[in-house]
């Protein structure tokens, strides 16, 4: 085994370890005394002043609850929300009427978090058998296994999402909250897609929706 395929190894295991999972649930809970509402129709809502990535997060988090079974309506189907706009109470509550919507389906920014840490220089161990000789071992291994030291900069995202009862309640009843993180989200699109994804499940575990 030549020192390219070993350091390709290394590589591919470290890679795995840091980008396996961007996504993780915080915290969720179902409130305890909220009604049973038989749910059918879902507004996917979502907060944020970029309108282009507001209304994909709504796209996907309708298409996730879709895919439950659901009867789901993306925000920006059916809400006019221009930018500096004064929000119209009244205008959702008729939006929400006429689409005959049972839960809302809500997520918000909580936080941003951007952490440097140094990470100093380690030795790894790679499990291989047998080397037929001391110094082609060690020759083969040491440029590989002793990293130097470095700084690592992580972004870390937090959110908060929350479900509402619309018809348990006359200004809408909340029945479950979830706070995820999502580190390093490189990719706005797929960060999106893996979060709704987890937040959906959680809620059908919980069995709020």
């Amino acid at each position: 085994m030549n020192r390219r395929i070993l350091a390709g190894i290394v590589l591919l295991v470290a890679a795995t370890l840091l980008f396996g999972k961007s996504s993780k649930l915080v915290a969720s809970c179902r409130l305890p005394n909220t009604p049973a509402t038989k749910i059918h129709r879902v507004l996917a809502l979502g907060f944020s002043n970029r309108v282009e990535v507001r209304a994909d997060f709504e796209d996907a988090l309708a298409a996730e609850l879709a895919s439950t079974g659901l009867k789901a309506v993306a925000g920006n189907d059916i809400l006019l929300r221009p930018p500096g706009t004064t929000l119209d109470l009244n205008y959702l509550r008729e939006q929400i009427q006429a689409n005959q919507i049972d839960a809302v389906v809500v997520s918000r920014l909580l936080k941003v978090e951007n952490t440097t840490t140094y990470i100093p220089g380690v030795p790894y161990t790679v499990p291989f058998p047998y080397y037929n000789s001391f110094y082609g071992y060690y020759g083969t291994l040491y440029p590989v296994i002793y990293s130097p030291g470095y700084l690592q900069t992580e972004k870390k995202v937090r959110v908060e999402t929350n479900v509402y009862y619309v018809t348990a309640a006359p200004d809408g009843e909340l029945a479950w909250t979830g706070i995820t993180d999502t580190l390093n989200p490189s990719d706005v699109h797929k960060a999106i897609r893996g979060l709704v994804k987890l937040v959906v499940t959680q809620m059908q575990n919980d069995e709020a929706l």
